[in-house]
Formats: structure tokens, C-alpha cells, sequence
């Protein structure tokens, strides 16, 4: 008797669970998704490191150091520069994640035995910030040994010294401080998160209740309602960026080096394509578990291909421009860039045009559905 009545819970269960045939794909859908992303995202097996060379030199000897960075499958030398000033703004705008610097006396004192090049790291992210380091005191070691070996052989006696030394200088963070890294991201994280779950939800809790029928038959207009329901969740989503920051900058030591109207501005970009993204679910979902498991479908692959946890140059290609269609990612660059390197909006217009387009068209198009939902 008993096994029956739990037999017969256990049929309502499933036969609800299947009248509810989106709740069942989303439950179904979101592992696979978890085990894709994970499987080809997570990882911090970094290459293709973009590189910027200033080289002054201009000689064979310089030729073959470069033959030597390219051959390590590390770095991708993608840009020539003349100046400090050009590689700077590379890496300011994160174009380029290390610059190579060839002196103009190189070859001169290659022969030498005593020529030193520099290597400047973008330390803002400590990952890649990490594996450049070691792979550019690795190269330098390598290369240096391979020419004490042959000029060893074409003399009959050993060099007392490496003829190269790769000095390096790492930018924005020099310890490579985990938490420089993380903590930007995790403002990026809490805008998203926050502000998609608690607008999708709180919309559908009101139709759940009953009582969004009764704001419709008040003199309220829809944008109004709208409006009304979503600036609690923006004036929070600045509240707990603002305490991240204060939290970050006087416990871990984490620097603004920006302008904090720029970082207000920009943050704001970014909330209308997260509050756009809530609306939007709110008015597919029809109880507020859809609207979790909805949301959700969007916030894994954003947290996994933004940038946040893992590098972007460490994915498979085909993930980096999936990466493009999500608005964290640029986000982040640009949280990133003002708190740890300090720059201006010249160096993230690209992620600020972004984002801009992003907010403007996910806000309208949901702001439009919810509207018609009303209707």
C-alpha cells in the first residue's frame, strides 16, 4: 500500500514534469551545455599570445630572435611598431598581450655575448600575464643555449656567457596578483547575475500572483511599469558595484586607476543589455522556476566564454566568435582597463560602441515583447 501511493506520486511528478515540455528541455539542455563548455573553455593552457616587437635593429640576429618567439607556438607577432608610445597603446587596448623591444645596438653586442632585449607583459590579466613570463625566460634561455652550442662547434671551445638575455618588465601588476584579475570580473559577474535573475523573476512572480493584472488596469503606462519595476535592480546593481570596489581596493588591495564616472557610464551600458536580457525572459517564462532555468541558459556560456574565468586566447577558435554576441565579454575589458591600467575611452571605444549597441537593441526588442505581453 505504501509503495503504491509513492508509485503514484512518483507518476504525477513525471506526468507534470512532461505537461511542462520547456522546463524539461531546459533541464535536459543545460548539461549538455555545461559539459561542452567546460570541456573545450576551461582551460588555461594559454597560446597565441598577440605580440607587439619594436624592432630597432633590423638585423639578421634580430630576424632569427623573432624566428625564435614564433617557433615557441606562444605568440603571434601581430603587429611592427616604431615607438613606445605605439606599443603602449596595443596594450592599453589589449590588441596586444606583450611587446618585444630589440635594441638598436643588438647585433653589435650579440657578438658581444652581452645583447639584452625587453619583454613587456600585460600584467592585468595574471594568467596569461603568468605563462608569457615564464615562456619568454624560457625562449630566451633556449635560444641562448642553441647559439652557445653552435659557437662552440665552429671554435672548438665553449662561450663564457648566453649571448641574449630576455629582460622582462610586467605592466599593471607586477606580481601578477591573482586578485587584480579576478575582482573587476567579479563587478561583471554580479551586474549580470543580480540583475537578470531579479528582474525575470520578479516580473513573473506578479503574473504568478495576480497582481500584474491589476497594475494593467491602473492609469499606469507600460513604460512606466516597466521603468518602475527595473531602476530598484539598476540603483542595487551600482550599490553592490560600488561595495565591490571599496571592498576590493581597501582589503585586497585592488587599484582604481580610472576615471569612476567613465566606470558609472560604462557599467550603465552594460546594465541595459542585462536588465534587457531579465525583461526578456520574463516574458517567455511563465512561473518563476522557468524564468531561473531561462536565465541560466544565458549566464553559463557568458561566465564560461567572457573571459572571466579562463583566457579567451586559450579557446578553440570557433568559441572566441561565439564569444563576440556576448556582452560580458567587452564588458570586462573595459572594468579591467580602468581599474588596473587607468585608461581613457579612447583605448575601449571598441567595447563601449559594443556594448551601447548591445543595450540599446536587447532593451528595445524586450521592452517591445513585454509590452505586447501586456496587451
Amino acid at each position: 500500500m505504501f509503495n503504491s501511493r509513492i508509485s503514484s506520486i512518483i507518476r504525477k511528478e513525471f506526468l507534470q514534469l512532461f505537461r511542462d515540455p520547456r522546463t524539461l528541455a531546459l533541464a535536459v539542455v543545460i548539461p549538455i551545455v555545461q559539459l561542452f563548455l567546460l570541456g573545450y573553455a576551461a582551460t588555461s593552457d594559454v597560446r597565441n599570445i598577440s605580440m607587439a616587437v619594436w624592432d630597432q635593429s633590423k638585423s639578421p640576429e634580430s630576424r632569427n630572435l623573432l624566428d625564435a618567439f614564433r617557433a615557441a607556438d606562444y605568440f603571434t607577432i601581430d603587429y611592427f611598431v616604431e615607438s613606445q608610445e605605439e606599443y603602449q597603446k596595443l596594450i592599453e587596448s589589449g590588441d596586444a598581450r606583450v611587446a618585444l623591444v630589440i635594441p638598436a645596438d643588438y647585433s653589435r653586442k650579440y657578438f658581444e655575448s652581452n645583447a639584452q632585449v625587453l619583454m613587456v607583459l600585460d600584467g592585468s590579466d595574471a594568467s596569461i600575464g603568468s605563462t608569457a613570463l615564464s615562456t619568454a625566460r624560457l625562449v630566451g634561455q633556449s635560444y641562448g643555449t642553441k647559439i652557445l652550442g653552435e659557437q662552440a662547434s665552429l671554435s672548438g671551445r665553449s662561450a663564457p656567457s648566453a649571448p641574449v638575455e630576455v629582460r622582462t618588465q610586467v605592466w599593471y601588476n607586477p606580481d601578477l596578483n591573482s586578485a587584480y584579475f579576478m575582482i573587476p570580473g567579479v563587478i561583471g559577474m554580479i551586474l549580470s547575475f543580480i540583475t537578470t535573475i531579479l528582474t525575470a523573476t520578479a516580473i513573473v512572480r506578479e503574473r504568478e500572483r495576480g497582481t500584474i493584472e491589476q497594475l494593467i488596469v491602473t492609469p499606469i503606462r507600460s513604460w512606466e511599469l516597466v521603468l518602475g519595476k527595473l531602476l530598484p535592480y539598476v540603483i542595487l546593481a551600482f550599490v553592490e558595484t560600488f561595495e565591490i570596489i571599496i571592498i576590493g581596493r581597501y582589503w585586497f588591495g585592488v587599484p582604481v586607476r580610472g576615471s569612476l564616472a567613465l566606470i558609472v557610464f560604462t557599467s550603465g551600458l552594460f546594465l541595459m543589455s542585462s536588465l534587457g536580457i531579465g525583461l526578456f525572459a520574463s516574458t517567455v517564462a511563465n512561473t518563476q522556476q522557468e524564468a531561473m532555468l531561462t536565465v541560466m541558459m544565458y549566464n553559463l556560456p557568458s561566465i564560461f566564454l567572457s573571459g572571466f574565468f579562463f583566457p579567451l586566447e586559450a579557446m578553440p577558435k570557433f568559441l572566441q566568435w561565439v564569444s563576440y554576441a556576448i556582452p560580458l565579454r567587452y564588458y570586462l575589458v573595459v572594468i579591467r582597463s580602468l581599474l588596473l591600467k587607468g585608461v581613457g575611452i579612447e583605448a575601449i571605444q571598441r567595447e563601449v560602441i559594443a556594448l551601447a549597441i548591445f543595450g540599446i537593441v536587447i532593451m528595445g526588442a524586450a521592452a517591445l515583447r513585454f509590452r505586447k505581453r501586456l496587451d
